[in-house]
Protein backbone atom coordinates (compact mmCIF):
# COMPACT_ATOMS: atom_id res chain seq x y z
CA UNK A 1 0.00 0.00 0.00
CA UNK A 2 1.00 3.66 -0.98
CA UNK A 3 1.33 6.06 1.68
CA UNK A 4 -1.06 8.16 0.42
CA UNK A 5 -3.90 5.89 -0.67
CA UNK A 6 -6.93 7.03 0.56
CA UNK A 7 -6.02 10.68 0.20
CA UNK A 8 -8.42 12.64 -2.12
CA UNK A 9 -6.73 16.17 -4.16
CA UNK A 10 -8.61 18.47 -5.65
CA UNK A 11 -6.07 20.61 -8.07
CA UNK A 12 -7.19 23.72 -9.46
CA UNK A 13 -3.98 24.85 -10.83
CA UNK A 14 -1.86 25.11 -13.85
CA UNK A 15 1.43 24.97 -16.14
CA UNK A 16 4.47 23.03 -14.12
CA UNK A 17 5.29 24.57 -10.15
CA UNK A 18 1.89 23.06 -8.46
CA UNK A 19 0.63 20.49 -10.70
CA UNK A 20 4.14 19.00 -9.98
CA UNK A 21 3.10 18.72 -6.29
CA UNK A 22 0.01 16.88 -7.80
CA UNK A 23 2.25 14.66 -9.22
CA UNK A 24 4.49 13.66 -6.79
CA UNK A 25 0.91 12.87 -4.56
CA UNK A 26 -0.44 10.36 -7.45
CA UNK A 27 2.83 8.34 -7.68
CA UNK A 28 2.39 8.44 -3.32
CA UNK A 29 -0.93 6.57 -3.78
CA UNK A 30 -3.19 9.72 -3.47
CA UNK A 31 -6.07 10.45 -5.87
CA UNK A 32 -5.40 13.67 -7.42
CA UNK A 33 -8.28 15.63 -9.70
CA UNK A 34 -7.08 17.53 -11.89
CA UNK A 35 -9.77 20.26 -12.57
CA UNK A 36 -9.47 21.97 -15.93
CA UNK A 37 -11.52 24.26 -18.24
CA UNK A 38 -13.34 22.25 -20.96
CA UNK A 39 -12.27 24.84 -23.43
CA UNK A 40 -8.50 23.70 -23.90
CA UNK A 41 -7.80 22.60 -20.25
CA UNK A 42 -4.72 23.71 -18.55
CA UNK A 43 -2.67 25.93 -20.91
CA UNK A 44 0.21 23.77 -20.88
CA UNK A 45 -1.12 21.42 -23.20
CA UNK A 46 -0.59 23.69 -26.15
CA UNK A 47 2.75 25.04 -25.08
CA UNK A 48 5.78 23.76 -26.98
CA UNK A 49 8.54 26.49 -26.11
CA UNK A 50 11.39 24.16 -26.92
CA UNK A 51 10.17 24.01 -30.39
CA UNK A 52 10.19 19.90 -29.72
CA UNK A 53 6.77 18.95 -31.41
CA UNK A 54 5.15 16.10 -29.40
CA UNK A 55 4.12 14.41 -32.83
CA UNK A 56 7.46 14.00 -33.67
CA UNK A 57 8.01 11.75 -30.37
CA UNK A 58 5.08 9.42 -30.21
CA UNK A 59 2.28 12.05 -29.50
CA UNK A 60 4.05 12.37 -26.00
CA UNK A 61 3.58 15.94 -24.91
CA UNK A 62 5.49 15.70 -22.17
CA UNK A 63 5.23 19.50 -20.42
CA UNK A 64 1.93 17.74 -19.62
CA UNK A 65 3.12 14.16 -18.82
CA UNK A 66 5.89 15.04 -16.33
CA UNK A 67 3.71 17.28 -13.94
CA UNK A 68 -0.02 15.43 -14.31
CA UNK A 69 0.77 11.94 -14.74
CA UNK A 70 -0.82 9.68 -12.50
CA UNK A 71 -4.14 12.56 -12.36
CA UNK A 72 -7.15 12.00 -13.02
CA UNK A 73 -8.54 15.23 -15.66
CA UNK A 74 -12.05 16.73 -14.40
CA UNK A 75 -13.22 19.18 -16.87
CA UNK A 76 -15.60 21.87 -15.25
CA UNK A 77 -16.52 25.44 -16.50
CA UNK A 78 -15.67 27.25 -12.94
CA UNK A 79 -17.35 30.31 -14.41
CA UNK A 80 -20.41 28.59 -14.56
CA UNK A 81 -22.50 28.45 -11.37
CA UNK A 82 -23.15 24.51 -12.00
CA UNK A 83 -19.80 23.92 -12.65
CA UNK A 84 -18.64 26.14 -9.60
CA UNK A 85 -21.29 23.64 -7.41
CA UNK A 86 -20.94 20.48 -9.26
CA UNK A 87 -16.35 21.51 -7.47
CA UNK A 88 -17.76 22.11 -4.60
CA UNK A 89 -19.39 18.94 -4.27
CA UNK A 90 -15.96 17.56 -4.93
CA UNK A 91 -14.94 19.29 -2.17
CA UNK A 92 -16.65 17.55 0.61
CA UNK A 93 -14.82 14.74 -0.46
CA UNK A 94 -11.55 15.75 -0.16
CA UNK A 95 -8.39 15.94 2.09
CA UNK A 96 -6.55 18.63 -0.25
CA UNK A 97 -7.54 21.65 -1.82
CA UNK A 98 -4.52 22.47 -4.42
CA UNK A 99 -4.25 25.49 -6.32
CA UNK A 100 -2.29 28.39 -7.65
CA UNK A 101 -4.51 30.83 -9.22
CA UNK A 102 -3.54 34.50 -8.23
CA UNK A 103 -5.41 35.87 -5.11
CA UNK A 104 -8.17 38.51 -7.31
CA UNK A 105 -8.74 35.28 -9.03
CA UNK A 106 -9.31 33.18 -6.23
CA UNK A 107 -12.00 35.91 -4.68
CA UNK A 108 -13.64 36.41 -7.99
CA UNK A 109 -14.50 32.37 -8.46
CA UNK A 110 -15.13 31.69 -5.07
CA UNK A 111 -12.19 29.65 -4.39
CA UNK A 112 -10.80 31.15 -1.52
CA UNK A 113 -10.22 29.56 2.23
CA UNK A 114 -13.21 30.77 3.64
CA UNK A 115 -15.15 29.16 -0.04
CA UNK A 116 -13.63 25.67 0.29
CA UNK A 117 -14.25 25.27 3.95
CA UNK A 118 -17.42 26.43 4.05
CA UNK A 119 -18.06 23.10 2.24
CA UNK A 120 -15.55 21.20 3.84
CA UNK A 121 -13.99 22.75 7.20
CA UNK A 122 -11.84 19.77 7.32
CA UNK A 123 -9.98 20.09 4.18
CA UNK A 124 -5.81 21.15 3.74
CA UNK A 125 -5.98 24.36 1.96
CA UNK A 126 -2.83 24.96 -0.33
CA UNK A 127 -1.26 28.04 -2.10
CA UNK A 128 1.71 28.04 -4.67
CA UNK A 129 2.76 31.59 -5.10
CA UNK A 130 5.51 33.33 -7.22
CA UNK A 131 6.48 35.58 -4.66
CA UNK A 132 4.36 34.80 -0.97
CA UNK A 133 0.95 35.29 0.46
CA UNK A 134 1.54 38.68 1.67
CA UNK A 135 3.19 41.79 0.61
CA UNK A 136 3.16 44.33 -2.58
CA UNK A 137 3.77 41.67 -5.20
CA UNK A 138 1.34 38.71 -3.90
CA UNK A 139 -1.21 38.81 -6.82
CA UNK A 140 1.46 39.77 -9.61
CA UNK A 141 1.74 36.52 -11.88
CA UNK A 142 5.10 34.02 -11.49
CA UNK A 143 6.92 31.78 -13.14
CA UNK A 144 9.97 29.88 -12.15
CA UNK A 145 12.56 31.74 -14.17
CA UNK A 146 11.10 35.09 -12.89
CA UNK A 147 10.81 34.33 -9.43
CA UNK A 148 12.82 31.26 -8.48
CA UNK A 149 15.55 32.06 -10.81
CA UNK A 150 15.98 35.64 -11.06
CA UNK A 151 14.72 37.50 -8.09
CA UNK A 152 15.64 35.18 -5.46
CA UNK A 153 19.30 35.35 -6.41
CA UNK A 154 19.70 31.71 -8.16
CA UNK A 155 20.64 33.22 -11.22
CA UNK A 156 23.37 35.41 -10.19
CA UNK A 157 24.77 32.82 -8.10
CA UNK A 158 25.21 30.24 -10.72
CA UNK A 159 27.14 33.22 -13.30
CA UNK A 160 30.91 32.19 -14.12
CA UNK A 161 33.48 34.86 -14.43
CA UNK A 162 32.15 37.99 -15.70
CA UNK A 163 29.28 37.08 -18.09
CA UNK A 164 26.72 39.79 -17.78
CA UNK A 165 24.54 37.84 -19.00
CA UNK A 166 24.78 34.84 -16.35
CA UNK A 167 23.73 30.76 -16.87
CA UNK A 168 20.80 29.55 -19.22
CA UNK A 169 18.00 28.07 -17.25
CA UNK A 170 16.85 24.93 -18.06
CA UNK A 171 13.02 23.91 -18.57
CA UNK A 172 11.34 24.11 -15.22
CA UNK A 173 14.62 24.06 -13.01
CA UNK A 174 12.37 25.61 -10.10
CA UNK A 175 9.22 24.63 -10.94
CA UNK A 176 9.62 20.84 -10.32
CA UNK A 177 12.05 20.66 -7.12
CA UNK A 178 9.25 23.60 -5.80
CA UNK A 179 6.33 21.34 -6.60
CA UNK A 180 8.16 18.47 -4.47
CA UNK A 181 8.30 21.18 -1.68
CA UNK A 182 4.71 21.48 -1.42
CA UNK A 183 3.55 17.67 -1.28
CA UNK A 184 6.23 17.18 1.25
CA UNK A 185 4.43 20.37 3.29
CA UNK A 186 1.20 18.77 2.33
CA UNK A 187 2.11 15.20 4.13
CA UNK A 188 3.12 17.53 7.48
CA UNK A 189 -0.12 19.15 7.29
CA UNK A 190 -2.40 15.67 7.05
CA UNK A 191 -0.17 14.38 9.26
CA UNK A 192 -1.18 17.39 11.83
CA UNK A 193 -4.64 17.17 10.96
CA UNK A 194 -4.44 13.45 11.99
CA UNK A 195 -2.87 13.70 15.66
CA UNK A 196 -4.43 17.18 16.75
CA UNK A 197 -7.89 17.74 14.46
CA UNK A 198 -6.18 20.91 13.43
CA UNK A 199 -6.70 22.23 9.61
CA UNK A 200 -3.70 24.31 8.20
CA UNK A 201 -3.23 26.51 5.20
CA UNK A 202 -0.21 25.60 3.24
CA UNK A 203 2.06 28.32 1.52
CA UNK A 204 4.77 27.97 -0.71
CA UNK A 205 6.17 30.09 -3.04
CA UNK A 206 8.81 30.42 -5.88
CA UNK A 207 10.83 33.29 -4.56
CA UNK A 208 11.44 31.43 -0.84
CA UNK A 209 11.99 28.19 -2.61
CA UNK A 210 15.02 29.95 -4.61
CA UNK A 211 15.95 31.61 -1.48
CA UNK A 212 16.53 28.44 0.24
CA UNK A 213 17.90 26.90 -2.49
CA UNK A 214 20.70 30.03 -2.41
CA UNK A 215 20.81 30.47 1.26
CA UNK A 216 24.63 29.91 1.41
CA UNK A 217 24.91 32.92 -0.56
CA UNK A 218 22.20 34.60 1.00
CA UNK A 219 23.75 34.84 4.69
CA UNK A 220 27.52 35.12 3.36
CA UNK A 221 26.66 38.13 1.71
CA UNK A 222 25.10 39.78 4.86
CA UNK A 223 27.75 38.77 7.01
CA UNK A 224 30.20 39.72 4.63
CA UNK A 225 28.41 43.12 3.67
CA UNK A 226 29.10 41.82 -0.31
CA UNK A 227 28.37 39.48 -2.75
CA UNK A 228 30.66 36.64 -3.23
CA UNK A 229 33.24 36.96 -5.94
CA UNK A 230 33.10 35.52 -9.31
CA UNK A 231 35.79 33.48 -10.23
CA UNK A 232 37.01 32.15 -12.93
CA UNK A 233 37.67 28.25 -13.84
CA UNK A 234 41.25 28.26 -13.42
CA UNK A 235 41.38 31.08 -10.21
CA UNK A 236 38.90 28.14 -8.27
CA UNK A 237 40.36 27.84 -4.67
CA UNK A 238 40.37 24.37 -4.99
CA UNK A 239 41.70 22.37 -8.05
CA UNK A 240 39.93 19.45 -7.36
CA UNK A 241 36.66 20.68 -7.26
CA UNK A 242 36.65 21.78 -10.50
CA UNK A 243 35.64 20.30 -13.69
CA UNK A 244 38.10 18.63 -16.69
CA UNK A 245 37.53 18.66 -20.44
CA UNK A 246 38.68 14.55 -21.68
CA UNK A 247 40.09 13.79 -25.08
CA UNK A 248 36.98 13.24 -26.45
CA UNK A 249 35.11 16.36 -25.11
CA UNK A 250 32.96 15.32 -22.32
CA UNK A 251 33.71 16.75 -18.81
CA UNK A 252 34.41 15.05 -15.31
CA UNK A 253 33.67 17.04 -12.52
CA UNK A 254 35.49 16.51 -9.45
CA UNK A 255 34.20 17.32 -5.68
CA UNK A 256 37.25 16.85 -3.49
CA UNK A 257 36.95 19.02 -1.01
CA UNK A 258 39.39 17.65 1.32
CA UNK A 259 42.05 18.67 -1.41
CA UNK A 260 45.82 18.35 0.63
CA UNK A 261 43.91 14.63 1.25
CA UNK A 262 43.16 13.35 -1.81
CA UNK A 263 45.47 15.24 -4.19
CA UNK A 264 48.39 11.90 -3.77
CA UNK A 265 46.37 9.44 -4.42
CA UNK A 266 44.44 11.45 -7.83
CA UNK A 267 47.86 12.60 -9.15
CA UNK A 268 49.48 9.16 -8.56
CA UNK A 269 45.83 7.28 -10.24
CA UNK A 270 46.62 9.80 -13.38
CA UNK A 271 50.01 9.26 -14.14
CA UNK A 272 52.05 11.89 -12.35
CA UNK A 273 53.47 10.18 -9.19
CA UNK A 274 55.70 12.66 -8.85
CA UNK A 275 53.78 15.33 -8.33
CA UNK A 276 52.22 13.68 -5.14
CA UNK A 277 54.79 15.32 -2.68
CA UNK A 278 55.23 18.38 -4.60
CA UNK A 279 55.41 21.05 -1.99
CA UNK A 280 53.62 22.97 -3.99
CA UNK A 281 50.02 20.96 -3.26
CA UNK A 282 51.00 19.34 0.25
CA UNK A 283 49.29 22.05 2.33
CA UNK A 284 46.20 24.03 2.23
CA UNK A 285 48.03 27.41 1.80
CA UNK A 286 50.14 26.09 -0.79
CA UNK A 287 47.90 24.39 -2.81
CA UNK A 288 45.44 27.29 -2.52
CA UNK A 289 48.29 29.11 -3.72
CA UNK A 290 49.32 27.21 -6.41
CA UNK A 291 46.15 26.54 -7.95
CA UNK A 292 45.88 27.88 -11.34
CA UNK A 293 49.06 25.98 -11.76
CA UNK A 294 47.07 22.85 -10.33
CA UNK A 295 44.34 22.96 -12.48
CA UNK A 296 46.89 23.88 -15.45
CA UNK A 297 48.46 20.34 -14.30
CA UNK A 298 45.26 18.63 -14.67
CA UNK A 299 43.87 20.77 -17.75
CA UNK A 300 46.73 18.94 -19.88
CA UNK A 301 46.39 15.33 -17.63
CA UNK A 302 42.69 15.15 -18.58
CA UNK A 303 43.16 16.10 -22.26
CA UNK A 304 45.33 13.15 -22.85
CA UNK A 305 42.55 10.62 -23.11
CA UNK A 306 38.45 9.71 -23.53
CA UNK A 307 36.38 9.87 -20.98
CA UNK A 308 36.08 5.63 -20.95
CA UNK A 309 39.31 5.66 -20.40
CA UNK A 310 39.45 7.87 -17.38
CA UNK A 311 36.33 6.12 -16.17
CA UNK A 312 38.65 2.86 -15.89
CA UNK A 313 41.43 4.92 -14.18
CA UNK A 314 39.23 6.10 -11.64
CA UNK A 315 37.46 3.55 -10.67
CA UNK A 316 38.66 3.32 -7.51
CA UNK A 317 39.61 6.35 -6.79
CA UNK A 318 37.98 7.52 -2.90
CA UNK A 319 38.01 11.05 -3.86
CA UNK A 320 34.07 11.96 -5.15
CA UNK A 321 34.00 12.60 -9.49
CA UNK A 322 31.21 12.41 -11.79
CA UNK A 323 30.70 12.42 -15.41
CA UNK A 324 28.69 15.72 -16.96
CA UNK A 325 25.67 14.28 -18.54
CA UNK A 326 23.33 15.21 -20.61
CA UNK A 327 19.62 14.29 -20.31
CA UNK A 328 20.29 11.52 -22.34
CA UNK A 329 23.57 9.64 -20.94
CA UNK A 330 20.68 9.19 -17.79
CA UNK A 331 18.86 6.58 -19.88
CA UNK A 332 22.35 4.52 -19.49
CA UNK A 333 23.69 5.24 -16.11
CA UNK A 334 23.75 1.93 -14.56
CA UNK A 335 22.73 3.78 -11.30
CA UNK A 336 19.93 5.19 -12.91
CA UNK A 337 18.38 1.50 -14.05
CA UNK A 338 19.52 -0.09 -10.70
CA UNK A 339 17.26 1.99 -8.80
CA UNK A 340 14.51 3.00 -10.97
CA UNK A 341 14.65 6.78 -11.44
CA UNK A 342 12.85 6.46 -14.90
CA UNK A 343 9.34 4.99 -14.51
CA UNK A 344 7.58 3.18 -17.91
CA UNK A 345 4.59 4.42 -18.87
CA UNK A 346 2.21 4.34 -22.68
CA UNK A 347 1.03 7.15 -24.08
CA UNK A 348 -3.25 7.28 -25.08
CA UNK A 349 -1.62 6.40 -28.77
CA UNK A 350 0.24 3.47 -27.56
CA UNK A 351 3.82 4.47 -27.77
CA UNK A 352 6.32 3.57 -24.86
CA UNK A 353 7.86 6.15 -22.93
CA UNK A 354 9.47 6.99 -19.55
CA UNK A 355 9.05 10.16 -17.04
CA UNK A 356 11.39 10.84 -14.33
CA UNK A 357 9.86 9.61 -11.16
CA UNK A 358 9.93 11.73 -8.06
CA UNK A 359 12.93 11.19 -5.76
CA UNK A 360 11.24 9.55 -3.00
CA UNK A 361 11.19 6.10 -2.28
CA UNK A 362 9.02 3.67 0.29
CA UNK A 363 11.00 0.31 1.00
CA UNK A 364 13.29 0.17 -1.44
CA UNK A 365 10.09 -0.04 -4.54
CA UNK A 366 10.79 2.15 -7.29
CA UNK A 367 7.82 4.17 -8.13
CA UNK A 368 4.99 2.95 -10.64
CA UNK A 369 3.82 5.54 -12.88
CA UNK A 370 0.57 6.30 -15.41
CA UNK A 371 0.87 8.57 -18.28
CA UNK A 372 -1.12 12.03 -17.83
CA UNK A 373 -5.29 12.10 -18.39
CA UNK A 374 -6.51 13.56 -21.55
CA UNK A 375 -8.64 16.43 -20.57
CA UNK A 376 -11.75 15.58 -19.32
CA UNK A 377 -10.85 12.16 -19.90
CA UNK A 378 -12.10 11.32 -15.90
CA UNK A 379 -15.36 13.87 -15.68
CA UNK A 380 -18.43 11.46 -15.84
CA UNK A 381 -16.30 8.62 -13.91
CA UNK A 382 -15.43 11.14 -11.31
CA UNK A 383 -18.89 12.96 -10.88
CA UNK A 384 -21.03 10.04 -10.55
CA UNK A 385 -18.55 9.21 -7.26
CA UNK A 386 -19.85 11.41 -5.83
CA UNK A 387 -23.55 11.02 -6.34
CA UNK A 388 -24.11 12.43 -9.91
CA UNK A 389 -26.40 10.40 -12.01
CA UNK A 390 -26.31 10.43 -16.00
CA UNK A 391 -29.21 12.43 -16.40
CA UNK A 392 -27.69 15.33 -14.24
CA UNK A 393 -24.27 14.89 -16.02
CA UNK A 394 -25.82 14.85 -19.08
CA UNK A 395 -27.71 18.22 -18.23
CA UNK A 396 -24.60 19.63 -16.98
CA UNK A 397 -23.27 19.00 -20.70
CA UNK A 398 -25.61 20.84 -22.12
CA UNK A 399 -25.55 23.40 -19.81
CA UNK A 400 -21.58 23.89 -21.01
CA UNK A 401 -20.46 23.52 -17.03
CA UNK A 402 -18.70 20.53 -17.82
CA UNK A 403 -16.64 18.43 -20.76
Amino acid sequence: MKPMEGIRVVEVAAWMFVPAAGAVLAEWGAEVLKIEHPDGGDPQRGLVSSGLIPDAAGGVNYFIEQPNHGKKSVAINLQHPAGRDALYKLCETADVFLTNWLPGARRRANLDVEDIRAVNPNIVYVRGHGHGAKGPDADKGAYDSSSFFARSGVMNALKYGDDPYGPTQPAAFGDLPSGLTIAGSIAAALLHRERTGEVMVVDVSLLSFGMWVNSPDIVMSKLFGKAPPKMTRDSLPNPLVNRYLTKDGRLIQLVMLQAVRFWPELITAVGRADLATDERFTSPDALFANREEGTRILDEIFATRTYDEWKDVLADVKGVWAPVQTGLDLYDDVQVEANGYLGDAVSIQGAPFQLVTNPTQFNEEPTTITRAPELGEHTDDVLRSIGLDDEAIIQLKIDNAIL
